[in-house]
């Protein structure tokens, strides 16, 4: 096992505000920026997850779990796509930081199967959540973070990552940190149902405050820190996924409400990537964003609203595709501007970067790279015309030195 594998799981960061109220730039950006630092360590720890899944004897019990975590990580990284266009570099108003706001606190339409959740773990005889609906599993973009936390958690102690011997402090520290998320999310249970979580959360509380104490006089709680983390990352795992049902129990119309002004954020957000796509590259995708007014007003009976249900999803789907088709228009351009700086670099190492042919591409090139709309194929061409001239002059450069001395000209 690497040391990479045993690096611990990283946390998602806290999210700023709150629903309808906009948040201050400076929190936003620091938020989104350690929000891209989460989901990059997140897909590494679940490529490495994913790894070791293949090689466990529990592999048919865990890919469900496994199967979640990489549709959470989607759904995270997609969103903060949509508030990554939208923020815009910090070119914002107020205009924008409300709809920052709502794209944060919004419903998070990640289709999920919340049947997933239910039978994630093989032979447990009490599943966590209820069958599927069409529209998924839909939770908030914090929801979803933390939910891949506890999800990732569980995941590595199936799966037996965590060393037995020289990690017990940093597990039990960890443990005890989720202890105290898991204490937040019982208090905001309704009161009504708050009786069971809190005996449960004190149980388990006493079992970590226990384990810390005899750890701490030097005594073995390796076998005793596995079953405890495996209950607290399924603890909080249905403490989650049970408020996201209370919000779903509020009837058909608050659900269709909630989902169309998701779906007018990502509009907006949408259309002000397509705009920046469109400025930026040629050719741009031809797909139109998809007009959420279009679908008229909200109806106000069960067997319409289940039927607008059903247009909203579609809906959502298109904006999806139209998502990822300029995203990697604009992805095609930002590599071809990195794979033209490696070239450069590697003309410079080899002493031809004022070699008249190269100068006139780079030349040609530059201009074209920085142009808006830059022509992507025409760029292309230019970039790979470069890579050949300084693979071409390179050879000659071999060529040239392997020549015996007497018939070098």
């Amino acid at each position: 096992m690497t040391a990479q594998s045993r690096a611990r799981s990283v946390l998602a960061p806290l999210a700023p505000g709150r629903i309808g109220v906009p948040v201050p730039p400076e929190q936003l950006q620091r938020y989104l920026g350690a929000l891209h630092d989460w989901t990059a360590a997140r897909r590494r720890e679940l490529d490495l997850l994913d790894a070791a899944l293949l090689r466990s004897p529990q592999r048919a019990q865990l890919t469900r779990d496994m199967m979640l975590s990489m549709a959470l990580w989607k759904a995270v990284r997609d969103r903060l796509d949509l508030l990554l266009a939208t923020w815009d570099s910090g070119r914002v108003g107020r205009t924008e930081l409300e709809r920052l706001s709502a794209l944060v606190w919004g419903r998070l339409d990640a289709t999920l199967d919340p049947s997933l959740l239910a039978r994630a773990d093989a032979g447990d005889a009490h599943p966590h959540a209820p069958g599927a609906t069409q529209s998924g599993l839909a939770v908030s973009l914090p929801e979803a973070c933390r939910l891949s936390d506890a999800m990732a958690a569980q995941l590595r102690t199936r799966l037996a990552l965590d060393p037995a011997a020289d990690e017990l402090t940093n597990r039990l520290r960890d443990l005890r940190a989720q202890v105290e998320r898991i204490r937040d999310q019982v208090a905001l249970e309704p009161a009504a149902l708050r009786a069971a979580p809190a005996t449960r959360l004190a149980e388990l509380d006493a079992r970590v405050g226990e384990m810390t104490e005899r750890h701490s006089r030097g005594g073995d709680v390796g076998g005793m820190i596995g079953p405890a983390e495996i209950e607290a990352a399924r603890f909080e795992r249905d403490l989650i996924v049970g408020g996201v049902e209370r919000r779903r129990a509020r009837g058909l119309v608050d659900r269709a409400r909630e989902l169309r002004a998701d779906l007018e954020s990502r509009e907006a957000a949408l259309t002000q990537l397509v705009t920046q796509c469109v400025r930026r590259v040629a050719p741009a995708p031809k797909y139109a964003v998809p007009d959420v007014a279009a679908l008229g007003p909200l109806p106000n009976t069960a067997e319409k609203i289940e039927a607008y249900l059903k247009k909203l999803d579609q809906v959502s789907r298109a904006m999806q595709v139209v998502q990822e088709s300029y995203t990697r228009a604009l992805h095609e351009h930002t590599t071809l501007v990195e794979r033209m700086a490696v070239q450069r670099e590697r003309a410079t190492v080899a002493g031809f970067e004022n070699h008249r042919d190269l100068v006139a591409i780079d030349s040609i090139t530059r201009d074209v790279l920085e142009r808006e709309p830059s022509p992507i194929p025409l760029a292309t061409e230019l970039v790979e015309a470069y890579e050949m001239g300084v693979q071409w002059l390179g050879a000659q450069h071999r060529a040239r030195t392997q020549q015996p001395k007497g018939e070098r000209g």
